[in-house]
């Protein structure tokens, strides 16, 4: 039997984004990136793997210089930050200086590491490493474009994999994870279950 919408439902117009007046849960990621003859880091949170291969994709937009940066290098690095770390993450998202480039002026007073594979930085301490060729880039969200890259190399912290002899509950307890909640806030997750998967699911 179908059921109506109740009363306690709001209807949102579609004239203008609808995704600043409710919260939904995002990972926090850092893209990494060369940039002439230095490096940026910027915050992402509209990213996600795409299909369970080694691709992983991101929101930009061509008014940003990780969108450039991509097209010209083919390649970007991916750190996953710790909930410690937002502050980190926080100041990725500086606004740039006219006389000064984001490396000298932001870049050089963050903890960075040097990817293995690919021209780019990480933001140490992070949980897990990603570094990225460009696969394709889709123009044409309105002024945003999906940038999307196969995964070349991958780390992740030990204490953050996966393994069957551990308890997953108390691992993610000991080491949190890091949710963006869209727009402006953040979480620390240490508290989860286990999905009531149906009899006979597979991926």
């Amino acid at each position: 039997m179908e059921k109506k919408l109740k009363d306690h439902y709001v209807p949102l117009t579609t004239t203008s984004p609808i995704w600043d007046h409710f919260f939904t849960v995002a990972p926090l990621i850092i893209v990494g990136t060369k940039e002439g003859e230095g490096y940026d880091l910027a915050p992402k949170h509209m990213a996600t793997p795409i299909g369970p291969s080694n691709y992983f994709g991101f929101v930009c937009t061509p008014n940003h210089s990780t969108y450039h940066n991509v097209k010209k290098n083919k390649e970007f690095s991916i750190s996953f930050p710790l909930p410690d770390q937002v502050l980190l993450a926080s100041l990725g998202a500086s606004p740039r200086n006219a006389d000064l480039s984001k490396s000298d002026y932001i870049l050089s007073t963050l903890p960075t590491l040097k990817a293995t594979f690919i021209d780019a930085l990480f933001i140490a301490d992070s949980y897990l490493f990603l570094e990225c060729e460009l696969f394709k880039i889709i123009d044409g969200f309105d002024a945003h474009s999906f940038i999307t890259g196969k995964v070349k190399t991958a780390f992740v912290h030990k204490d953050y994999l996966r393994v069957s002899e551990r308890d997953e509950q108390e691992q993610i307890n000991e080491n949190p994870l890091l949710a963006y909640l869209a727009a402006g806030r953040f979480a620390s997750i240490s508290q989860t279950y286990n999905f009531p998967f149906p009899k006979g699911f597979k991926k």
